[in-house]
């Protein structure tokens, strides 16, 4: 009998699995593609730090409340990967959100243990 044959993970099957997670709000999954230890960088808020600081994040103070990301492009390896594209759809209050985005990962064991966003905004 021969043993199933299980899917490398692929940076762009890891960041495919990062936004079915996200977009179908499926929080009991984020440890599915985070490390434990995962630290999440994001504009306008304190490094989120942990797993469960990660998943409080999603569940509580996130301002989307449905959406989903449409990725252009994933460039790099498994240890170091970087994406773009956009994401369309309604906050909490129902305004309709359309943003650009990049995100940049490092990824230990196959979960993410960085990931840091950018939105395409005039900062500076």
């Amino acid at each position: 009998m021969t043993a199933p044959t299980q899917t490398p993970v692929t940076a762009d099957s890891l960041v495919a699995r990062l936004f079915q997670v996200i977009d179908s709000r499926s929080w009991d999954e984020l440890g599915d593609v985070f490390a434990d230890d995962a630290v999440y960088e994001r504009p306008g808020y304190p490094a989120l730090e942990g797993l469960d600081r990660i998943r409080h994040f999603y569940e509580h103070e996130r301002i989307i409340t449905s959406g989903a990301h449409e990725v252009a492009q994933v460039t790099g390896g498994l240890a170091a990967a970087a994406c773009w594209g956009r994401f369309r759809g309604a906050s909490r209050d129902g305004d309709p959100l359309d943003e650009g985005f990049a995100d940049t990962y490092l990824v230990r064991d196959g979960k993410i243990a960085h990931r840091k966003t950018f939105f395409y905004r005039a900062a500076i």
